[in-house]
């Protein structure tokens, strides 16, 4: 009777701890996501939310796709969330822009959908749907191709090709735009 009781005991605490436990979380819609490489010596970052397609392909950089819904439409703020920052270590130069060293936020203007303009702003620490263009630091023109395939979740990728130089890509759904980087 005295090991039913304690078998009892166990089993209710046990299921008392396991009612307990957190329900698991469900994975951000759009998850942090940072990118960084070295130009020349000097760091470069980009941290970002990636959201997803999910389903909305070809409904995306449209003024009536997701985008279009924006304030700032056709200033987007090439992620999701917070705005994307851009942390430099020293000056760079974003194709023919000379970005000193400090924190920038990242847009990029589609009311050309076939043709993006990177925006570096010098604004810092808004939601991505604030937009102060008297803040721009500049604007840079950006290569665009077609990806292969869908691409599903938003993606930055800076690339060091050597000798300081690289590219900073912006990828997402049928876009690809690219735009040259280097340490000065």
């Amino acid at each position: 009777m005295k090991h039913l009781l304690v078998c009892t005991g166990l089993l209710a605490v046990a299921a008392t701890l396991c009612a307990q436990a957190p329900a698991p979380k469900a994975p951000p819609l759009s998850p942090a996501a940072t990118e960084a490489a070295n130009f020349n010596g000097k760091a470069v970052s980009i941290v970002y939310s990636s959201p997803r397609v999910k389903g909305r392909e070809g409904k995306l950089f449209t003024k009536d796709g997701q985008i279009g819904k924006d304030p700032t439409y056709p200033v987007w703020r090439a992620g999701a969330n917070d705005a994307t920052k851009l942390l430099v270590a020293g000056d760079i130069k974003i194709g023919d822009l000379a970005v000193p060293k400090g924190s920038y936020t990242l847009y990029v203007d589609v009311s050309d959908p076939d043709n993006w303009v990177l925006i570096v702003n010098k604004q810092t620490g808004q939601w991505g749907t604030k937009y102060d263009k008297t803040q721009d630091l500049g604007r840079v023109k950006m290569a665009m191709s077609a990806p292969p395939a869908l691409i599903e979740n938003l993606k930055y990728t800076l690339v060091d090709n050597g000798g300081g130089a690289g590219t900073l890509t912006l990828a997402w759904e049928n876009k690809i735009a690219t735009v040259s980087i280097s340490g000065q």
